[in-house]
Formats: C-alpha cells, sequence, structure tokens
C-alpha cells in the first residue's frame, strides 16, 4: 500500500446554525462521492458527529469541506477533527446515517 493510501480513522463534531436537521445528509452524500467510509448522525439541534474512515490523502478535504461547502444555508461555527489514528481495514463499508 502507497503512503497516500494508508488507512486513517477519524472522529469529528461540526457545531453549526440553520437546516441542521439535512446536514448529515449532505455530509453522507459528499463522503459516498468520495468513497469514504464511517457514520454521521445528528445529536441535536446544532450538532453534527461522526467517524470517517479514509485513505490519508482525502483526510484533508473533509476537514475543509464542512466550513468551505457544506450544505446550503447552513452556517458552520467550528469543525473539530481529533483522534485520527492508522487502521488496517475499515470497519464500515460505506458512509451510514446513524439514528
Amino acid at each position: 500500500m502507497a503512503e497516500g493510501d494508508t488507512l486513517v480513522s477519524v472522529d469529528y463534531k461540526i457545531l453549526k446554525k440553520v437546516q441542521v436537521v439535512v446536514f448529515h445528509k449532505y455530509t453522507q452524500a459528499e463522503g459516498k462521492k468520495l468513497g469514504l467510509a464511517g457514520w454521521v448522525q445528528n445529536t441535536d439541534w446544532s450538532t453534527v458527529q461522526g467517524q470517517l474512515q479514509v485513505p490519508i490523502f482525502k483526510v484533508h478535504h473533509m476537514q475543509e469541506w464542512p466550513e468551505t461547502t457544506g450544505s446550503p444555508k447552513s452556517h458552520i461555527d467550528k469543525a473539530n477533527f481529533n483522534h485520527e489514528k492508522i487502521i488496517l481495514k475499515l470497519d464500515y463499508s460505506d458512509l451510514e446515517i446513524v439514528k
């Protein structure tokens, strides 16, 4: 496996305003477009959280995506990405919405 293909797991929490109900769906769509795995979940009326399992070269794109694109009419207050660790295999086959 080439260095850029190394798999990593990254936890994230996105604090936002407006259209919180659909933000997780836009996150899932972007993740599927990039071929990412993991999960995404609305936690309350202002937070979305999840875990991405991605080739390391795609991490930067997903760290910027909430603040540069995100969902229409959403305002991102803060996007936290943490607990990045190397993994040997994916635990998920897709980016799933968890209720």
